[in-house]
């Protein structure tokens, strides 16, 4: 126990000490929130802009999971499948914020991290030496990794953030991208889709298309409909919106960002003020495009989306 909680100790890899975190005494926000704390490393901030939560929520409920714990002295070792499944959904959830963490996370200095993206595809493809764990929703997080990862190369260039609708697409990766059909074909198998197989197959569709304006945006935004009736998150209602804005345009993409309920918990995120930005701006609004972009750049979580909100509202003035 000692050497979980060790906040200097070199991170055990291990997918059973991810399982072991799983305890079903605990709910399953703080499962994870201990899963990131302590075998992922994860700041409190990181965790807090995670889990859409306040730093101190986030201390309180790190400290009582820690407590019951280490009551029990020693850690839990997951060696039956039944005990797999109980735990493997909290384990799904731990690994995608780990690669969404360093996909577009909230570290102060590196806004893309590939080093967090491919360890948890690693431990994503061990989850499948786990009989009780190969199932189809794992395989559905992983088809989504493969497609996210096969982008980061062209995510970043001199420093500087790439929107999708510049980002080379020459340099995406094609063997990970097919790598993420094959998961993806065989998640089909699932008797009802995850979140991450309508996540994935969201991802599948950027991929796949030769440009932002040859995607299937009608379908993409029909897709995040189905992926909020199983994650009703603020986050995912953002993300349904920004793709019926692209589908259908920006007025529209505006009245489903302002119908977003609990709007307020992305008051300190800074996309959202971006997605408004956008949507002003593609309707000629040049400065109240740039007052959101001006919100966004001072949310932003590290330098580099700092320049990037400062480059369009630049952008922005300038169509003015």
């Amino acid at each position: 126990m000692d050497a979980l909680f060790d906040e200097h100790a070199i991170r055990d890899d291990d997918l059973r000490l991810i399982f072991s975190c799983c305890d079903p005494a605990l709910t399953p926000q703080s499962q994870l929130a201990v899963i990131l704390r302590y075998p992922c490393g994860f700041g409190i901030s990181e965790i807090a802009q995670a889990f859409l939560a306040s730093q101190p929520a986030v201390e309180k409920r790190l400290f009582r999971a820690r407590e019951s714990l280490a009551a029990r002295g020693a850690l839990f070792d997951v060696r039956r499948d039944e005990e797999v499944r109980v735990r493997l959904d909290t384990v799904h959830d731990a690994l995608y914020l780990l690669f969404d963490e360093g996909y577009h996370g909230a570290h102060p200095d590196e806004v893309v991290r590939e080093d967090l993206c491919y360890e948890a595809l690693r431990l994503s493809l061990r989850l499948l030496d786990l009989p009780a764990a190969a199932t189809p929703k794992s395989h559905a997080l992983i088809a989504l990794m493969c497609f996210h990862a096969a982008r980061l190369e062209a995510r970043l260039e001199s420093g500087e953030l790439v929107p999708l609708d510049d980002q080379d697409r020459s340099r995406w990766d094609r063997a990970l991208i097919g790598q993420g059909v094959r998961h993806l074909a065989t998640a089909a198998s699932a008797d009802a889709p995850s979140a991450f197989h309508f996540e994935a197959a969201i991802a599948a569709l950027h991929c796949q298309a030769a440009s932002v304006a040859e995607t299937d945006w009608e379908r993409v935004s029909r897709l995040y409909g189905c992926l909020f009736e199983l994650r009703p998150t603020p986050v995912a209602a953002l993300s349904r919106a920004i793709a019926l804005g692209m589908a259908f345009g920006p007025r529209r993409g505006l009245e489903e960002l302002n119908r977003i309920a609990e709007r307020e918990k992305l008051d300190s995120y800074p996309f959202h003020a971006a997605a408004l930005g956008e949507f002003h701006a593609r309707l000629g609004e040049s400065e109240r495009a740039a007052a959101f972009f001006g919100r966004a750049r001072r949310l932003a979580r590290n330098g580099a989306e700092e320049q990037f909100f400062a480059r369009r509202r630049k952008a922005a003035l300038g169509a003015g």
